[in-house]
């Protein structure tokens, strides 16, 4: 089971919290957006979406290319559009990137490489990993260490790693000019004080913004139930949630881990609208689980706050950390998190 409590801060992650707020600031192109959303009305959550199913865009591509991004953890942040963004552009980026980490540790700030400052940033495309046509290839960033030996060609290990994506993006992608490349979902695995350097240069060099992606309870029940209801040919992991209880002066956890196929014949008796999931049936399905837990524990889950959710498919926390467990479902699991930017940002 992966931990997710949160270490104390540590003078390392005071600067990089210092480096985060400068990185997070407003754009000019934040700015604008801003004053868009501000006229336009509340959006609300769909009543209804359909259940994950696999993508033939990702299927066309070898899934060893992309088999690295499964059983990570990461990190997720909401990004607003680069502006002047090339694919072209990569080899030029990563040397731009390198020059301005190098000069990041010269000023005597935290920067997770290693003393010696071996490292080599790379620039790549994921081919894949998207939803249609119509969305931009998503790409990977990495910070890589340098063989010492000059006859190894192989490079080291990685250091740090974040890709940008965007999975079915239609309603941001209809806002923006050619100048814009929309890439709203950032995941990110690597040291806290090496993504808000990046995070910097990503800023200064194409204009954007960068927020932290929580996961509200809200959300973590519709992805219990999306996730619930994908055919797997074979579950990987128990069906497992975790509450968290306000008490003084320590926070209680409640941990309720269920057999994923008692998981999938709960879901399949409250389950009434074929390849969709609805409000009503996330509703139901998270009421079932409530009412099983108080008649044998004497508990109300009602009363308590949904932190996490894990199932063969993916896993989540409310503090923005995912995992994704089954290549199939990738997409699907991509597509409602670039839902979940996209809303934030727009």
């Amino acid at each position: 089971m992966d931990s997710y409590d949160a270490p104390e801060l540590t003078p390392r992650q005071d600067a990089s919290s210092r480096l985060k707020d400068f990185f997070v600031g407003a754009t000019p192109l934040q700015k604008r957006l801003e004053s868009v959303r501000k006229q336009t009305s509340f959006i609300p959550t769909p009543p209804r979406r359909k259940i994950p199913q696999g993508s033939q865009l990702q299927e066309d591509v070898d899934p060893q290319k992309f088999a690295f991004l499964l059983h990570k953890q990461w990190t997720l942040y909401s990004l607003t559009p680069l502006y002047k963004f090339s694919y072209t552009n990569f080899k030029e980026y990563s040397k731009l990137l390198n020059a301005f980490i190098a000069a990041e540790k010269q000023k005597g700030l935290a920067v997770e490489v290693g003393d010696d400052f071996n490292i080599k940033v790379v620039f790549s495309t994921l081919m894949g990993v998207k939803g249609t046509q119509r969305d931009p290839e998503a790409f990977l960033v990495q910070i890589l260490s340098k063989s010492q030996l000059p006859s190894e060609h192989k490079e080291g290990k990685v250091l740090w790693t974040g890709w940008f994506c965007c999975v079915f993006g239609d309603s941001l992608l209809e806002t923006v000019s050619e100048d814009f490349t929309c890439l709203p979902l950032f995941l990110v695995n690597g040291a806290e004080t090496n993504t808000a350097i990046i995070g910097t240069w990503f800023q200064k060099t194409f204009d954007c913004y960068f927020r932290p992606l929580a996961i509200n309870a809200f959300n973590l029940s519709w992805m219990a139930a999306m996730w619930t209801a994908c055919k797997m040919d074979h579950y990987m992991a128990t069906t497992e949630f975790l509450w968290s209880v306000p008490c003084s002066p320590h926070s209680l956890d409640i941990s309720y881990a269920i057999h994923p196929e008692d998981a999938k014949a709960l879901w399949d008796s409250v389950h009434k609208t074929p390849g969709e999931v609805t409000q009503e049936e996330v509703d139901l399905f998270m009421d079932c689980l409530y009412s099983h837990f108080h008649r044998h524990f004497k508990i109300h889950l009602s009363a308590t706050r949904l932190v996490r959710v894990s199932t063969s498919v993916a896993s989540a926390h409310t503090d923005g950390k995912i995992k994704i467990l089954c290549p199939k479902y990738l997409i699907g699991v991509l597509a409602y998190l670039t839902e979940l930017a996209v809303f934030q940002i727009e």
